[in-house]
């Protein structure tokens, strides 16, 4: 598995170097990219890419706290339907998963800083996560409490 890699979209290269770079809300691309992938499945839309810039150890993101568990949520939200999504020969659709949802929410971090006239990047996130934290955008749908209810299972 340490030789496993995700994507960087192309198209969002310059955005990713921003995120990252010493002024930045994130040390890292692959934090960002972990960040617009769950922005991607708030927004409920993968969108595929084929161009890429250099490929990012996916052992950098499963060595986050809870990292591993980022990639088996996607993957679960995303085909509740296929329990065999979480199986280790399905890695490979978990990664394109996860690099479909980061590049959707990229895509609207780039839309929300061209809207606010080159705001802050390091504001603009953190007003995201405010956002995500005060107001769920559907009240009515606990992502987790349904993974959990799906699969019977307690906390």
């Amino acid at each position: 598995m340490a030789d496993e890699r995700f994507r960087r979209p192309a198209a969002h290269e310059d955005l990713l170097a921003a995120l990252a770079a010493k002024d930045g809300p994130f040390a890292h691309m692959y934090e960002a990219m972990m960040f617009a992938a769950m922005l991607g499945m708030q927004r409920g839309q993968r969108t595929p890419f084929e161009k890429t810039e250099e490929r990012i150890n996916l052992s950098r993101v499963e060595n986050r706290k809870f990292g591993d568990v980022l990639l088996a949520l996607l993957a679960a939200s995303d085909s509740p339907d296929d329990p065999e999504i979480l199986s280790d020969d399905r890695l490979d659709d978990r990664i394109k998963i996860f690099e479909e949802y980061a590049n959707t929410g990229l895509s609207y971090l780039q839309g929300e800083l061209n809207a606010s006239g080159g705001r802050d990047l390091t504001e603009l996130v953190s007003g995201l996560v405010m956002e995500a934290l005060t107001e769920p955008t559907n009240a009515d749908k606990n992502l987790v409490s349904e993974i959990l209810n799906a699969g019977d299972l307690a906390w």
